[in-house]
């Protein structure tokens, strides 16, 4: 219950605090709302109920307040009752009629709060009322889980003897014991493992109650558990056990306990890990491991990647561990040293501490990645190797500068260290210390900023002071410069252009990509600030062509492009392979990005210049700053009639993307550079047409309020064809509803299609029924002699043939150049429904045995496709069975899968057939073998005729249109 102030409480609850009955029944008397709600929506019931005052409780209820009553965590009266032990007050409330089965927010009923709560008596109350006495909260937990919990002997006792079931488990598979285990309620788990608990029961991470009871250092619940029987090397689902989880929750006491009883002290987990690494990695692990190693742990034990203990002792910073394990007189180097650090050592046989784990590193690396300068003393005064390499040619003084632990670069270079040493890909501790933001740690790279900034410039400086050189490149051509760049280490950046005396030129011309561009590549707009006022050219290139303004814009950083602009950044220089201009990549926001690889130190073609295309998606959408490029680049006299390689300008590219601010924008800036001129590109399209084949309505919305004649501009598939062949019904309203629209509703483009042949395409239903409604030319046919009809029944378009033939009553006569009814198209492409829905339009025979070029009538086709119900509704409405094609077939012999099996089926059925003398030539039996020949052509089904349409058009490019819409 929250703490409220109970004077400003209605005069009723205070009566009820005071637990003053008179004045209860005065308010009542008077009509105060019994159930008015305070903030937390309890009512005054829920107080009483809280204070166990039953005469007060009754009056209440007497008053007609609401028993049920749920508060904001959808507690009731008899939850409040039950939680502060009052089994007078739950016994009213059940005798009143509250309901039993109320759950809270975290579906406790009354029950389980009372087990939580160690209420024995209100439990006893409660349990005869109880029809479900396993039910579990939201958590899984029954009320013998809650009961176990609170550790209460009594409760747990009451319910066993009702019948909770013993192996319930949570949604973590935990059972009772296991919470007993944890919580240390030693008598708890006596009682449940004399009523039958499993003591070696796992949860679904395979931890035992053991595991449980050494997590939290309850020893005497362990040393039970280990009486009765308890596996004590038993893993876990990491492979863990009990001793593995004692050490690495510093449990000293359970670990003694453990490795006095047995426990196998190298036991690997699944990761390789003893309790020897797990103690070292420990917070409070120290006197675990010196446990262990005192009791024969083996030291030189390696776990994932070939790490020893003493390798994630220093890792971690645990000068503690460390000591105990160079102190270890087992299987090594047996070490005298004390608090103060003396460099007096004895050697003795076997361990090597430079000895590397699986990539390279000894302990060394791994305490300048640590940072503990306490630990990185003790192993140099122990006879580390301070210039051993790993596995990629990095000493321990690139790990710490990479890490930016300064003391430690401190301590290295004191000790010797080299300052200029290159690792495998040429990069110096300089290279890393300038480029320390996206190598360190992850718990250094979640420090603040400015902190982080700070000691990097510290390591740079320091470096710097003992001798770094600042111009040594890599084997890619960068330098620190570039790194600090490109990582946005302004404080550094500054001191390494001083200290390499400002060689601007050499440092444009020494990578593939300059520090201007990885800083504007980034949006590092101090960093990019300092470059320019240190000399750096602002129109310098990349290889590509590219410029800085270009990736700036590319990469919406809007104040970099400002601050570009404002040193004369020309906006008209183009990359060399699309010739697209800074305005381009401005205009459209389905971007081109620069990867790096950031590898967690690991140099090597990291700020390599890779260019690779992504669609458009939200994490793009979210990138600020494009409108804001695209006003600089105006602002700065940019062309917006400025045309890649295929005639698109920044119109195109926005009314593609969607970007209706920026297009109207452009569009005006193109209305005031060249007024009256049509916007297309290489293949006639206009802004209009990207728009509508997107289905951008803003966009189009646009175009059409400042520039209404461009839909009838450009190629002749007009904006409408373009909104309708992709569905875009709503764009095609609005361009019919234009000035203009109405000119286009029966414009054809260059193969005669209507706007009609395009929403039947693309079987948009609202489109057909908007072009209908406007009066469109149903019949209409392109090139190819086909109608809108025609056109969906060959693509299988049922429902726009549906709406075509039942609402606008198309022709079924016309025919196309090959002489093919639209039923014979439906069935050429084996499109049944539409075949059915066809047919069901038809009651001429003549149209039922029309023939096309090639003779075949609908049955010959639907018979070759194994179109039965097609092939029974022509029989049944007429259709010839006798009719022969060009090549001879009767529909009979149509059905055989090529022309030579039709003519060994109709040999074989002339022979079945007596001859007749009174035969004659043109006899059905002789017709059978008619043009019938080894070498006769035997052109496939459905003829070449059929393939003529839509079909070959889609193949969409770059944007999505060229492909379906080019000529």
């Amino acid at each position: 219950m929250g703490v409220l102030n109970i004077s400003d409480q209605p005069p009723l609850v205070q009566a009820i605090f005071n637990r003053n009955a008179d004045e209860v029944q005065l308010f009542l008397h008077k009509k105060d709302e019994v159930n008015a709600l305070d903030q937390e929506r309890r009512t005054p019931l829920h107080a009483a109920a809280w204070l166990g005052d039953v005469h007060i409780m009754d009056l209440l209820i007497t008053a007609g307040a609401n028993i049920n009553a749920k508060d904001h965590v959808w507690l009731t009266p008899l939850h409040r009752a039950a939680a502060s032990r009052n089994e007078k007050a739950v016994g009213l409330l059940l005798r009143k009629g509250a309901d039993i089965t109320a759950r809270d927010k975290l579906w406790q009923t009354a029950l389980h709060v009372a087990a939580a709560n160690r209420a024995t008596r209100c439990a006893e109350a409660l349990l005869p009322h109880v029809s479900a006495l396993n039910a579990a909260d939201r958590t899984g937990r029954t009320a013998l889980h809650h009961a176990a919990q609170s550790g209460c002997q009594e409760m747990v006792k009451l319910l066993m003897n009702r019948g909770a079931s013993l192996i319930a488990s949570d949604k973590k598979e935990r059972q009772p014991v296991h919470w007993a285990a944890y919580l240390g309620h030693l008598e708890v788990v006596k009682l449940l493992m004399a009523h039958g608990s499993d003591k070696t029961c796992k949860d679904k991470q395979g931890y035992t109650p053991l595991h449980a009871a050494a997590s939290s250092g309850h020893v005497d619940v362990v040393k039970y558990l280990l009486r009765n029987g308890a596996e004590i090397d038993e893993p876990n689902a990491f492979g863990n056990t009990a001793l593995h989880v004692a050490c690495y929750m510093g449990q000293e006491a359970v670990a003694n306990e453990l490795v006095n009883r047995g426990a196998n002290v190298n036991q690997p987990n699944h990761r390789g890990y003893t309790p020897l690494h797990l103690a070292a990695v420990s917070t409070n692990g120290a006197l675990c491991l010196e446990l262990l190693v005192n009791n024969g742990a083996d030291v030189n034990m390696q776990g994932i990647h070939g790490m020893f203990p003493l390798h994630l002792a220093v890792l971690h910073g645990f000068s503690d561990c460390c000591r105990n394990v160079l102190a270890c007189p087992w299987l090594g180097q047996l070490y005298s040293i004390v608090l103060s650090m003396s460099k007096e050592h004895v050697l003795s046989a076997g361990f090597d501490i430079n000895t590397p784990d699986d990539f390279g590193r000894t302990c060394l690396h791994a305490a300048a990645s640590g940072g503990n300068t306490e630990c990185l003393n003790l192993l140099l005064s122990s006879g580390a190797d301070m210039n051993k390499k790993d596995r990629f040619g990095r000493t321990p003084l690139h790990y710490a500068a990479a890490n930016r632990r300064y003391q430690c670069v401190v301590v290295l270079v004191g000790a010797g260290s080299e300052v200029n040493e290159p690792d495998r890909s040429g990069c110096t501790p300089l290279h890393y210390a300038a480029a320390s933001t996206a190598f360190c740690r992850l718990e250094r790279a979640q420090q603040n900023p400015e902190d982080g900034e700070k000691e990097s410039f510290m390591c740079v400086e320091y470096l710097l002071d003992n001798g770094a050189d600042p111009c040594l490149h890599n084997s890619k051509g960068y330098s620190a410069v570039h790194y600090a760049a490109a990582h946005g280490n302004k404080q550094s950046l500054e001191l390494l252009l001083v200290m390499s005396f400002n060689t601007s030129t050499d440092m444009e011309s020494s990578g593939p990509i300059s520090p201007l561009h990885l800083a504007a590549q980034a949006g590092h707009c101090e960093c990019v600030s300092v470059l320019l006022e240190s000399g750096v050219r602002v129109d310098v290139c990349d290889s590509l062509g590219c410029s800085v303004l270009y990736v700036a814009t590319q990469r919406g950083h809007a104040r970099c492009v400002e601050l570009l602009l404002s040193q004369s950044a020309s906006c008209i220089l183009t990359e060399h392979c699309s010739k697209w201009s800074p305005l381009h990549v401005a205009g459209k926001q389905e971007v081109r990005i620069s990867v790096e690889n950031e590898v967690c130190l690991n140099l090597t073609v990291c700020m390599t210049y890779i260019i690779c295309n992504h669609s458009l998606d939200c994490n793009f959408k979210a990138l600020l700053g494009w409108e804001d490029c695209v006003t600089a680049l105006l602002s700065h006299s940019a062309s917006v009639l400025r045309q890649d390689v295929q005639g698109r300008t920044a119109l195109h590219l926005a009314a593609s993307c969607g970007h209706a601010e920026m297009l109207s924008s452009l569009l005006s800036a193109a209305d005031h550079e060249r007024p009256h001129h049509p916007i297309t590109d290489r293949h006639g399209f206009t802004p209009a047409h990207w728009a509508a084949y997107h289905g951008h309505e803003d966009c189009l919305e646009v175009v059409l309020a400042l520039k209404s004649c461009s839909i009838q501009e450009g190629n002749p598939f007009t904006p409408l064809h373009c909104a309708l062949i992709n569905g875009h019904s709503g764009c095609a309203e609005m361009i019919l509803n234009s000035s203009f629209g109405t000119r286009l509703l029966n414009t054809t483009d260059a193969r005669g299609r209507t706007p009609l042949h395009a929403a039947s395409f693309a079987e948009d239903v609202g489109g057909l029924q908007l072009l209908l409604r406007m009066g469109a030319d149903v019949n209409a046919v392109d090139r190819f002699g086909r109608s809108a009809l025609m056109v969906a029944a060959d693509q299988g378009r049922s429902g726009a043939v549906a709406l075509l033939l039942h609402r606008a009553k198309a022709d079924l006569s016309l025919l196309d150049v090959n002489r093919n009814t639209a039923l014979h198209l439906a069935c050429s492409k084996a499109h049944e429904m539409c075949a059915m829905l066809i047919l069901k339009e038809i009651h001429s025979p003549i149209l039922i045995n029309a023939t096309n070029s090639m003779l075949q009538m609908p049955l010959h086709i639907a018979a070759r496709n194994g179109l039965a119900s097609v092939v029974q509704a022509l029989l049944s409405r007429g259709a010839t069975v006798l009719a022969v094609d060009e090549d001879g077939h009767t529909p009979a012999l149509a059905c055989a899968p090529n022309k030579a099996v039709a003519d060994c089926l109709a040999l074989i059925l002339s022979t079945m057939k007596p001859s007749s003398s009174s035969s004659s030539p043109s006899s059905p039996s002789l017709n059978l073998l008619k043009h019938c020949g080894i070498t006769a052509a035997c052109p496939p089904l459905p003829n070449g005729g059929l393939c003529h349409g839509y079909g070959k058009d889609c193949h969409a490019t770059t944007f999505g249109l060229d492909g379906c819409l080019t000529e």
